[in-house]
């Protein structure tokens, strides 16, 4: 039996996960580290923690698996997409990696705009500037660490860090680069003329790949810390979204994704590069060579519930503590306790500024609403239905930019819970289908390095081979659809009356 290993280098831990041929999981290991957040706004990590988590988590699932590392025949990496991560002439890390959730860069995308102009900046990359990616990060050190920018030997993405760590190569592929809002998304190349007018050498880029595509082969000096075996395949592997994507079987127009992690995501795949012009959901190049996807994201989606449970439970914490209950299924039977529309309490999932639709990273969360008539149960439900608002905002533009939609397909770690998948299938009022590939985009990007290592003939042959749908069906109720449609009206006015907040 041959075996796939995938790397998800994400924002809370990395998880190592093997799997055989058949797409069969058979060890996972996931190991953690801190976010520091310097300034209100801020968020940065040491890639050093997310090295030492890959080579703890690789060496943890080869032991408890048993499976011999000549028998792994390729390595997929995905990871947190738009982090800047930069390495000075000695391959040494100048600073800690400014991540995709920081919000400081808003006087860099002025900039940007200002110097390529918003339309020609959307027609080359496929969005408008953006605090969450690289591009504007980079240019916030060269105006604020001057010292810091004339180290500068290449600018690497989380992944690509990791990459070069297990390979001692510089690479990078499409999927990722596209969201460094560098890359030229209808070339699929970085864009020499972006570059020139903004005074970025292009040598400081990683060489751009297809997903697929072998990009490095595991050191000796990386093989003794991890006990992978020498010369394994490292293939250029995916942006989590991108990865996640694959995990779920989205390689197709008009299979759809809503992912429920740290951060909120609704995923389409084209076949060709379509925009929004207003730039409210992303247009970026996906893993599956000569195809596109266009994603619309809510910042604060899973981190929304994960920071009420820090604020607000600490009883409900203590009391999981004794009763061996996971604390966000006890978080969400309570939400199931409150009515829909959460007797009037609507929240504003903002916490780190907002993405799609408003392109504001300014904006503060709220609950608004609240009387005196109002519990725990209300705020618990108004964060997962706020949440799901968010999501449906992504949706909208989506549907409204005519991509076709046969099935939507539900994951990430808010999917788990039955009452918020219902919750957002009564908001949508569309079916949703949970999908056996649990572990997302370390299964993604482990079906990547398959087709690199010849394992596969194509991604879509892959994932009809491996990813199965239909185990888990919601259907929405449709009682419910005025209801949601009322508080939806509401959740879409607030915005304009609270941004200047």
């Amino acid at each position: 039996m041959r075996y796939l290993l995938g790397l998800d280098i994400g924002t809370s831990g990395t998880k190592t996960a093997l799997f055989d041929e058949n797409g069969n999981t058979i060890e996972t290991a996931t190991y953690g580290y801190d976010l520091f957040q310097p300034q209100i706004g801020w968020a940065e990590q040491n890639p050093e923690d997310w090295w030492q988590a890959c080579v703890i988590g690789i060496k943890t699932v080869i032991e408890k698996s048993g499976v011999q590392a000549s028998d792994i025949k390729g390595i997929g990496l995905s990871g947190q997409m738009h982090g800047l991560v930069l390495l000075d002439k000695n391959h040494e890390v100048i600073r800690n990696s400014i991540i995709w959730c920081d919000q400081r860069t808003e006087k860099e995308c002025d900039y940007i705009t200002e110097t390529i102009g918003k339309e020609r900046l959307i027609a080359i990359t496929g969005n408008p500037a953006l605090t969450g990616f690289t591009l504007s990060k980079l240019l916030w050190v060269r105006n604020n660490e001057p010292e810091n920018y004339k180290k500068i030997y290449k600018v690497l993405l989380p992944k690509d860090y990791i990459r070069y760590r297990l390979t001692n190569v510089f690479a990078t592929e499409v999927s990722d680069a596209s969201g460094m809002q560098m890359l030229d998304i209808n070339s699929r190349n970085w864009s020499d003329e972006l570059l020139k007018d903004l005074g970025i050498d292009k040598n400081i880029l990683a060489d751009v790949y297809e997903s697929v595509v072998v990009s490095g082969h595991v050191t000796k000096e990386a093989a003794e810390l991890t006990k992978l075996a020498v010369d394994t395949p490292v293939v250029g592997g995916a942006g989590d979204q991108a990865a996640g994507a694959i995990g779920n079987g989205i390689v197709n127009e008009g299979v759809i994704s809503t992912v429920i992690g740290t951060s909120g995501v609704v995923f389409a795949s084209t076949d060709t590069p379509k925009f929004d012009k207003d730039g409210r959901v992303h247009t970026l190049c996906h893993a599956v060579p000569g195809k596109w996807h266009i994603m619309g994201v809510t910042q604060g989606a899973g981190l929304s519930l994960n920071w009420f449970k820090r604020t607000f439970c600490a009883k409900e914490v203590e009391d999981c503590k004794t009763s061996d209950v996971n604390i966000y299924d006890l978080l969400t039977e309570k939400a199931a306790k409150s009515k829909p529309g959460s007797n009037g309490v609507v929240y504003l999932p903002y916490l780190m500024g907002e993405r799609t639709p408003h392109l504001d990273p300014n904006v503060k969360g709220a609950f608004l609403g609240v009387t005196l008539m109002n519990n725990h149960d209300d705020f618990v439900r108004s964060v997962l239905e706020g949440v799901s608002f968010s999501l449906k905002n992504c949706l909208d533009i989506i549907e409204d930019m005519k991509i076709k939609i046969d099935d939507i397909r539900i994951s990430g770690g808010g999917a788990e819970s039955e009452v918020w998948r219902q919750i957002l299938s009564d908001i949508f009022q569309y079916k949703l289908t949970t999908i056996k590939a649990s572990e997302g985009p370390a299964l993604g990007v482990a079906i990547l390095a398959g087709v690199g290592a010849g394992i596969y003939e194509s991604v879509e042959d892959a994932c009809n081979k491996i990813v199965k749908g239909g185990d888990n069906v919601v259907n929405p109720n449709p009682e419910l659809k005025e209801v949601y449609e009322k508080t939806y009206e509401v959740y879409n006015s607030a915005y304009p009356r609270i941004k200047d907040i």
